[in-house]
């Protein structure tokens, strides 16, 4: 009899590891020189960003299907160290991704249609403010004086960093109860030369959820931003 309940209960471990949830992101590309790369799905862990997959491209086509992450995550795709694209998995929710020269995308739950609504919204205004050096070079070629250039491209780079700012805080505020908002936050903090808060980023903490302050990449960079911003002081 003990050996009946032995072997009963290794048969049911090996059922429920069986069952463990796998992820299942199907991807593809039409870019050639992409062929045969290593991509690679990190997420924040340990004040780091850590491999929780990979996928050879092949044929223009990828899979990634490790190990599904315990929760909902926003997880980024990498190419070497290049980050790619970020990207939502859910738990049992299938997505799909296309990486071609005009169109990276995550398609397959409404968080990652949201997220890409956003980053075509501010690529558009990205765009416009890398053509106002384009833009420049037409207006002297159109015979404007110089000065007057300027001082209306200056002024149209104000508009276009200040509409960019509110849609990305406006973005993070509405997004404080799931992953898009410390996500996002991520995203745009990392990219600064080192943690700072200046006035935007403090309203934005002021009015932060309960779930947005408990995001661990939130609590490090406001742990280190109140560091350096102390020291600035001194």
């Amino acid at each position: 009899m003990k050996h009946f309940y032995t072997l009963l209960l290794f048969s049911s471990l090996i059922t429920l590891g069986a069952c463990q949830q796998r992820m299942d992101i199907q991807g593809s590309t039409t870019i050639p020189m992409l062929e045969d790369r290593m991509l690679y799905l990190r997420v924040y862990k340990d004040g780091d960003l850590a491999v929780i997959d990979s996928a050879r491209i092949t044929h223009g086509k990828f899979h990634f299907q490790g190990p599904e992450p315990d929760s909902t995550v926003m997880a980024s795709l990498f190419m070497d160290d290049e980050s790619i694209m970020p990207i939502v998995i859910e738990s049992g929710c299938p997505l799909t991704v296309t990486l071609n020269d005009n169109v990276h995308c995550t398609t397959g739950t409404a968080l990652n249609d949201t997220l890409f609504a956003f980053i075509k919204r501010k690529t558009a205004v990205d765009a416009q403010l890398a053509d106002l050096p384009h833009r420049e070079s037409q207006m002297i070629l159109a015979g404007m004086d110089h000065d007057d250039i300027l001082a209306q491209l200056h002024q149209e780079a104000a508009l276009l960093s200040e509409q960019e700012d509110d849609l990305v805080m406006g973005f993070i505020k509405d997004n404080m109860n799931n992953v898009l908002g410390p996500g996002v936050f991520m995203i745009i903090t990392s990219s600064l030369p080192y943690p700072i808060l200046n006035p935007r980023l403090e309203e934005l903490v002021t009015l932060a959820s309960p779930y947005f302050l408990a995001d661990p990449y939130v609590q490090e960079y406001l742990r280190m931003a109140r560091e350096n911003m102390e020291k600035i002081n001194e």
